[in-house]
């Protein structure tokens, strides 16, 4: 069954992301580091650049750009987020319809590249270029986050499903191959509502990386550090959502976290 192009988007940015936490994550572990608040970010892979328009939100300082290559999520984004944005604000928030591979004429305190969007890249070299030039891209103590995720699950042929009210979100392992780690996975979704089901809404050809291969990847890009992170827990086991820099950690089932490259 088809769906819309505004209820897709609507759909994904509800189940998927949480710009807040991610921007108070940010400016968080961006001081952190380097005893400052950063002001500019480039949301690489940005589709429709929610983050980068609620980046220019928080001051007359903040600027922001959304890369992507796909027009359909840049139109959404235009329409539904920048829309909403002041005058003044929309002036420091620019849609950049283009290849993360490039170089391009400004430089960005933060770079990042969320929702596991840089597996698409599925050899090595292909990474290391892309870090590469994430890193020409950054100013002189600039900070690269990307999330990465994995568990014992995450390479099981197995459907996930969250319930959100007034729709169900599924997540598909659809295939697996272990000989390249490659992977399917496809995103569903059911609305309460009608009771109608969209199938492979969006579809994930990926490689799966892990946290050590990434962190390798970074350094041979050039980076000078690399830091990752873990989600502590309440008391049932589930994450609290707040991430901590850590070295050590025991696998489980299924983990989300955040891994930083300073420049």
């Amino acid at each position: 069954m088809a769906i819309s192009t505004d209820l897709k988007y609507k759909l994904y940015e509800k189940a998927v992301q949480n710009h807040d936490a991610d921007i108070e994550f940010l400016n968080d572990e961006f001081k952190r580091i380097n005893g400052r608040d950063p002001l500019s970010l480039r949301e690489d892979f940005g589709g429709t650049a929610a983050m980068a328009c609620d980046w220019v939100k928080q001051g007359k300082e903040h600027i922001a750009w959304g890369i992507d290559l796909d027009s359909e999520p840049i139109r959404y984004g235009v329409e539904n987020h920048y829309s909403r944005l002041t005058k003044e604000e929309k002036e420091r928030m620019k849609y950049v319809e283009g290849n993360v591979l490039k170089s391009y004429d400004f430089k960005s305190d933060i770079i990042v590249a969320f929702n596991f969007s840089y597996f698409i890249f599925k050899k090595r070299k292909q990474l290391v270029e892309y870090f590469s030039k994430v890193r020409e891209g950054l100013k002189d103590d600039g900070v690269f986050f990307v999330d990465i995720f994995g568990g014992t699950e995450c390479r099981q042929e197995l459907e996930e499903e969250t319930d959100h009210g007034k729709f169900t979100y599924f997540w598909d392992c659809d295939s697996f191959n272990p000989l390249t780690e490659e992977v399917q996975y496809y995103i569903h979704f059911k609305t309460h509502k009608d009771g109608k089901k969209y199938k492979r809404v969006f579809s994930y050809d990926w490689r799966m990386w892990s946290i050590g291969e990434i962190k390798d990847i970074m350094e041979d890009a050039g980076f000078s550090k690399t830091i990752t992170y873990w989600e502590g827990t309440e008391d049932d086991g589930t994450g609290d959502g707040n991430f901590f820099p850590c070295d050590v950690e025991e696998n489980c089932e299924s983990w989300v976290t955040y891994i930083a490259a300073i420049r």
